[in-house]
């Protein structure tokens, strides 16, 4: 297969807003079409509907940790999940494919201890053990990284738990 050229292509959706799909000319032998790719969006689930970009995810993220929200979660245009929960100093980073999908949560392996303080938003407190959580500011890559891309950095280290 040859892959010609990829670009963008402003369409509008049904609901008259406009969104970007990128377009792919590929060639298999002589038969000629083309392919449609999909971009994730994701939302964050309480607040406004409108999909977020990798840099307003992180900008919800840190006003909503000063306000004292510790708990985000976001879904995608596919049904998945992406939950940040934090403690201000770590954070429990989990995505999950469907409802119900136990999903995989970035590790930190070789980290000692047990850090608490991980507020949900039904007001329990939970802990949890430091390998299982990452600091702040890397939990905050993977965000960006995971609502841009729809995937893990391929640096990160992570768990599944299914």
């Amino acid at each position: 297969m040859e892959i010609g050229l990829i670009r963008p292509v402003c369409e509008p959706s049904l609901e008259g807003s406009y969104g970007i799909n990128l377009k792919l000319r590929a060639s298999l032998r002589s038969v000629r079409g083309i392919v449609v790719l999909m971009i994730e969006s994701w939302v964050i689930n309480d607040d406004s509907p409108v999909p977020v970009s990798p840099a307003v995810a992180l900008e919800a993220l840190r006003s909503r940790i000063a306000s004292g929200q510790l708990e985000t979660w976001l879904t995608s245009s596919s049904g998945r999940s992406l939950a940040f929960v934090t403690n201000t100093d770590r954070a429990m980073v989990i995505l999950l494919e469907e409802e119900g999908d136990p999903g995989e949560h970035a590790v930190d392996p070789g980290a000692e201890g047990v850090s608490d303080g991980f507020v949900l938003s039904n007001g329990e407190g939970d802990e949890y053990p430091d390998e299982d959580t990452a600091p702040i500011h890397e939990a905050f890559e993977l965000v960006e990284h995971i609502v841009g891309t729809g995937s893990w950095p391929a640096d990160t280290r992570w768990v599944v738990d299914r």
